[in-house]
Order: structure tokens, then sequence, then C-alpha cells
């Protein structure tokens, strides 16, 4: 199945019958693509991904390369987020700031390996996997450096920028004939891609978030993105394996309606993984969403806390000696 059946088939499945109004259904069944004043199509507005919050990154392996629920499946999944947007309505919980108004049937954020799994590790991807400790096991933090990027504030990667977490999933889109510019939610960040048919940076400059380049393949805008550090991973707030230097990352972004558009990246990485491997999810607009400044070293009280707590530790093993 190619990427446009991909998304043309969850967009068909999922959007008859997801947990939005018949209002919003009608006035996308209805919708046309709008183009701005220079002819490109319209990509502009608030998005977020909340409404994939209930849809894994890998694929249960049981459900081997089924890219769907079943009518049942997805009825039970359904049930769970109308259960979750009703508490929300009713107030919420300290850790359930924001749900999605809709849900869809993807088994799994990638959609390709057919398995939707992540492909296996290249030997230098493996050798950096088994030096790591397993979770829980973590000796205490020397320092901040011990602590991941997005643990610091320092940024969570183009793609966990998107990946749906338990809030601050929300982007804002803007547009001119030489640029489209994404501003992400949390941790503030802010990529400029420009359309002007610029080659890429010289190689030896290197940042978080890459260098992006744009071009329009029809309606299609493609992201082509290099110049990594290779410190962010490709999972929840940029956390996983780092990626190396030599990662590319190819994004499509297409608007296939009035709430939706269409986003999937293809991440090559030969020195971390052996294969590429694609994720797709729809990004849509949610009802009153806002982009609102984050905060994030201000508030950051969890830092002090990791490192002061550690430092107790230590004193107390220590004096246990």
């Amino acid at each position: 199945m190619n990427r446009a059946t991909v998304l043309g088939a969850a967009a068909a499945l999922a959007f008859g019958v997801i947990t939005a109004s018949a209002q919003e259904r009608a006035s996308d069944a209805d919708w046309m693509l709008e183009r701005t004043p220079w002819g490109d199509p319209d990509l502009t507005g608030v998005f977020s991904s909340d409404d994939m919050r209930g849809v894994p990154l890998q694929r249960p392996e049981d459900l081997g390369e089924q890219l769907f629920l079943s009518d049942e499946e997805f009825e039970e999944r359904q049930q769970r987020n109308d259960s979750e947007v009703a508490r929300l309505d009713e107030g919420g919980t300290p850790f359930l700031a924001e749900r999605g108004i809709r849900t869809f049937r993807q088994t799994s954020l990638i959609v390709d390996p057919p398995n939707g799994r992540m492909p296996p590790l290249t030997a230098e991807g493996q050798a950096i996997s088994d030096a790591r400790p397993a979770r829980g096991e973590e000796p205490p933090p020397a320092s901040w450096l011990d602590r991941s990027l997005y643990d610091r504030c320092v940024t969570r990667g183009v793609v966990g920028s998107k990946l749906p977490v338990i809030y601050g999933n929300g982007l804002e889109i803007f547009q001119s004939p030489d640029a489209v510019v994404i501003r992400y939610e949390m941790i503030h960040e802010t990529r400029v891609i420009h359309l002007d048919g610029r080659p890429h940076v010289d190689a030896a400059i290197q940042t978080y978030m890459g260098d992006p380049v744009g071009y329009w393949d029809g309606d299609t805008l493609v992201v082509e993105t290099t110049n990594f550090r290779g410190e962010t991973g490709i999972g929840l707030n940029g956390n996983g394996l780092p990626t190396t230097p030599a990662i590319k990352l190819t994004e499509r972004f297409t608007r296939v309606a009035e709430h939706q558009v269409d986003y999937e990246v293809t991440v090559e990485d030969p020195g971390l993984y052996t294969a590429p491997f694609t994720i797709s999810m729809p990004l849509t607009n949610q009802p009153g969403y806002t982009v609102l400044p984050y905060e994030c070293h201000e508030g950051n009280h969890a830092m002090p806390n990791i490192l002061s707590a550690a430092r107790v530790e230590e004193a107390a093993a220590a004096e246990a000696d």
C-alpha cells in the first residue's frame, strides 16, 4: 500500500465515524481546498496531534500487518476516547489537560514497514542501545547533562514535537510565497522552511532541528531536513535512542479537510537503523485550541529537584558506608 493509499484510506475509514459532530462532518464533506493569494495550497492554522493520543507509535506485534482496527476494535477505542472527552468536559484531571475530540482507526503511527514497527538497529545502533541502562536502573545524574534534552527544556526534535503526548501537542502554520513557518507549542521552537530552491547549508553547520528546505509536489508540501546534531530520538518528546548526524527526514503535509492536514515523515538514519521507516497521522483542529507561550525553563522545577535528590541520595549512601 503506497503512502497516498495509506493516508486516503485512513481519512476515508476514520473521518466518517469519528466522534466529531454531524455539523463538522458535513462541513468537511463540502470542503474544497483553499489557496493562498499567490496560489499555494492553504496550510495555515492551528493543529494538534491530540486526536492520535490513543494510537501507539509502534504496532503491537500480535496485530502483524493489520493497518486499521476492525469495527469492533475501533468501537472499543472510540468508547475509551469518548470517556476521556467526557472527563475533560467535567474538568479533567491533573494529567488530563487536553484531549482530542476524534479518534482514528490506525493501529500504529508507523505505517511502513508493513508490520508498523521500527526496523532493526545497525551494529552501531545496537551497541548504543546495549550501553544504555535499562529503564528504572539509570544511575543518579551527576549533572544536568545526564538528563534528556526534553527534561532540560532544550528541544524535542522535529518528530518528537509532533508525536502525541499528554499535553502540548499543538502547532501553528504560517505561509508566505517564499517560506512556510511552523511554530510548535511545547518548548516554543519555530522552523522556517524556505521554498526558494536554496541548497542545504554547509554540512559543518548542525542544529537540533536541522536545516529544512521545502517544495510543492502538487498540493503536498514536501520538506527535506538534514544537518542534524543527532542527539534527539524518534520517540515521544524526542526520547529514545539518539539519532546520528547522518539522519535525514522527509516530511509531507497535505490539507485534506477544513479540520485536517495529513502528515507523514520518513526517517532515514543509516547510522542507527537498517532501513527507513515512515510515520503517518492526521493533524487536526481542536475547538478553541490556541498555541500559548510555553515557559519551559521558567517553570522547570523538575531539574533542580532531580539533581538535589541525587545529591541527597549520594550523601545517604556515603554515610551508610
